[in-house]
């Protein structure tokens, strides 16, 4: 086997490896939480949050190829929020005659999601300081 076919399974098995308890926890909290939450767009929400918050504390310090970003970006993360549920999570209200609530939805996903990343990435920013003179010194 090839050092480029070795290097493309390790990085295919480090996504997997991620992607398998990012898909269990999002079922999880769709069956545990969506009744709490309303329903599966509650959770969804949420959930899409979490994976903002933390793929924006990830991207502060880490290379994108890093191995701990396929791990836990690429593939927890990534299988953790989802596109595809929450847009069904939209039609499904507009067919239900909910349409100022699925608009809602649309609203609050992206604001929510936006602000969540930038505060991961904030919290990441301060967890890491850059070498740098003493704080006292500058």
């Amino acid at each position: 086997m090839n050092a480029a076919l070795r290097f493309d399974l390790k990085e295919l098995a480090l996504v997997g490896a991620g992607a398998v308890p990012g898909a269990l926890l999002r079922w999880q909290a769709v069956v545990q939480l969506g009744p709490v939450l309303g329903g599966s767009a509650g959770a969804n929400l949420l959930v899409n949050l979490v994976g903002s918050f933390l793929l924006g504390i990830l991207v502060g310090p880490l290379k994108p190829a890093s191995a701990v970003m396929l791990l836990l970006g690429i593939g927890f993360c990534g299988s953790l929020t989802t596109f595809s549920s929450w847009m069904l999570d939209v039609v499904r209200l507009q067919q239900q005659g909910h349409g100022p609530s699925a608009v809602l939805l649309v609203a609050a996903s992206l604001g929510l999601g936006l602000l969540a990343a930038g505060l991961g990435q904030a919290t990441s920013r301060s967890w890491i300081r850059p070498p740098g003179p003493p704080r006292w010194r500058r």
